[in-house]
């Protein structure tokens, strides 16, 4: 089932579930989510792609294990794919596993509409909504300024490269 969210100037954007047809896709956003990580190593294609490919399997079933009724979402703007949403969701949390843009639509509004969007229904659900980032992610600042708040960790993770983060819904009245 599709969902709809507009940006300002009536740009849509829908969500609709990943089938394995966009398996091609799916390989090159993660794929550019690493790009510059990779771009450091000074590896030829060749090497780059097959690295790529073995990491982007070995998450895909690690998330599949851990996250089986997870919602996994491909994020089209104008009709076209430009991300992903993976959303696992259950009566005490939901937690984004995943959400990803290709480089050319991120910075334009499209994760803030997503987020608030998926934050708006655990709000009406009365859960909190969780996610983990890189500390030094540039969409750290847009989770902070959606409100997520970075968990607090023991001492032995405190150098960790991800933090934890937390979304809270205020308390149901009545």
């Amino acid at each position: 089932m599709a969902r709809r969210a507009m940006l300002p100037g009536t740009v849509s954007i829908d969500l609709r579930a990943a089938t394995a047809s966009d398996e091609p896709f799916l390989f090159a956003l993660y794929a550019s989510t690493r790009q510059a990580e990779l771009a450091a190593w000074g590896w030829a294609p060749a090497q780059r792609d097959a690295f790529l490919r073995m990491q982007w399997m070995a998450q895909s079933h690690d998330w599949a294990a851990r996250h089986p009724r997870a919602d996994h979402q491909v994020v089209c703007l104008q009709g076209q794919p430009v991300g992903r949403l993976l959303l696992a969701k259950d009566a005490a949390e939901w937690r984004v596993v995943d959400i990803a843009l290709l480089p050319e639509h991120q910075g334009g509004g499209v994760g803030t509409r997503l987020l608030t969007q998926v934050r708006d229904e655990a709000a009406k659900a009365g859960v909190p909504l969780r996610l983990r980032v890189l500390r030094t992610n540039p969409a750290r600042r847009l989770y902070e300024r959606l409100g997520f708040q970075v968990d607090a960790a023991p001492p032995e993770e405190a150098a960790a490269p991800y933090v934890s983060m937390t979304w809270t819904p205020a308390p149901r009245q009545g």
